[in-house]
C-alpha cells in the first residue's frame, strides 16, 4: 500500500505538512501482491490526535472535514493488479493530526493480505498560512 499526500509518498518517518483551511488530497494505493483476487472490502480513513500519553482524540469533526467521503468501497483487486482511493481532507485548526487508514471485509468467504492489517498511522501538521505582502 503506497499513501500519498499532496502527491508526496508518506511513510512512517514522513510527516506531511499542510495548510489550515486549504485542501489537502489524499491518495491511497492498493497493490495485491497474492497470487489470488481478494475482495470485496471497504477502506476507511479514521483521523485522530495522538496527545503522546496514551490518549487519542477521535472527536474531530470541528478540526477535520472530508471533501467527499471516507469510505471507499472496492470490488476487487486481481492479482499483481491495484485499486487507488483518492479524497480530501480540510483541517480546521493547527496541530499534529494522524490518519489510520482500516479495511473492512465485505466478504467471509476471502481473505485480505496480513500486510494490510498492519498500517502505520498516517502523519499530517497542519500549520497556519504565512501572509506575505509586497511593499
Amino acid at each position: 500500500m503506497d499513501v500519498s499526500v499532496e502527491g508526496k509518498l508518506c511513510d512512517c518517518d514522513v510527516v506531511a505538512d499542510c495548510t489550515v483551511g486549504d485542501p489537502v488530497n489524499l491518495e491511497v494505493k492498493l497493490t495485491n501482491w497474492s497470487k489470488r483476487n481478494v475482495g470485496p472490502f471497504s477502506l476507511t480513513v479514521i483521523p485522530y490526535q495522538d496527545y503522546q500519553n496514551g490518549v487519542h482524540n477521535y472527536d474531530l469533526q470541528d478540526g477535520i472535514s472530508f471533501l467527499g467521503s471516507n469510505t471507499f468501497y472496492i470490488d476487487t483487486v486481481k492479482p499483481t493488479e491495484n485499486t487507488v482511493c483518492t479524497g480530501a481532507l480540510l483541517f480546521l485548526y493547527t496541530g499534529d493530526f494522524y490518519l489510520n487508514i482500516q479495511f473492512h471485509e465485505d466478504n467471509s468467504g476471502r481473505e485480505l493480505p496480513l500486510s494490510w492489517f498492519c498500517l502505520p498511522s498516517i502523519h499530517i501538521r497542519a500549520v497556519n498560512s504565512v501572509i506575505q505582502t509586497k511593499l
